[in-house]
């Protein structure tokens, strides 16, 4: 049976239409996206599927291309069209953080560096550069490393941070272990940078690590 042949109050779309999008199941969200089913396969039965292959929406968007478009029902473009979904979500995310100062609304900056970092694979330390109200100007990934760490250049933090004629700044890096614990080098280089920003007037006001699912900020754990 397809879609169409369901009870209009069933169908995802009308069902979101009428109940709002917090209504759908995981399944029937990413049917909307992907918007059509298979022979044999509604799209519903394509979302359930793809939950079950990959145990949840995050990492199917998160898997391997390749091993994605092994699943009946996902071509090229409909991967591009879940991805760009996953992006917009990510940059509706950086929106909220230009609306007020970062420092007031902790909840939001997390929830934007948890989207945009912690499904990396390898290392990546980025600056959230701020104003005088401690409102975001820009947020700029610094340096790419592996699994096990990057190499961060306090010189090359410092230009950038003229460059945007930034205030203060949060710096933020993940773990790709998953851990969210600050380690030793992590601590050293946050004093590295702070020391060698101090020169600029410009504030280090947080140092945020990006593990699995949450994330740990320095300044609260007293290490600035």
């Amino acid at each position: 049976m397809t879609i169409l042949e369901w009870p209009i109050g069933e169908r995802p779309r009308q069902k979101m239409q009428e109940q709002g999008p917090s209504a759908l199941s995981d399944a029937e969200l990413l049917a909307i996206i992907i918007g059509s089913g298979t022979k044999g396969q509604s799209a519903v039965d394509i979302g359930r599927r793809l939950l079950a292959k990959f145990g949840s929406i995050r990492n199917f968007l998160v898997a391997d291309r390749e091993e994605c478009l092994k699943q009946l029902g996902i071509g090229p473009v409909r991967l591009v069209v879940l991805q760009a979904a996953l992006e917009l979500a990510r940059r509706h995310y950086l929106d909220e953080l230009r609306v007020g100062p970062a420092l007031a609304d902790p909840v939001t900056a997390n929830r934007y560096l948890l989207s945009r970092l912690r499904d990396l694979p390898y290392e990546v330390f980025c600056c959230l550069h701020l104003d005088m109200q401690h409102r975001l100007i820009a947020f700029e990934e610094l340096f790419r490393g592996t699994i096990d760490g990057a190499h961060v250049y306090v010189r090359e933090v410092a230009r950038q941070v003229m460059l945007y004629n930034s205030v203060s700044v949060i710096f933020a890096h993940n773990h790709p272990s998953g851990i969210a614990e600050p380690s030793n080098p992590d601590i050293d280089l946050t004093q590295r940078l702070r020391n060698g920003l101090s020169y600029l007037d410009v504030q280090v006001l947080d140092h945020v690590i990006v593990g699995d699912g949450t994330c740990v900020s320095m300044a609260n754990r007293g290490l600035i």
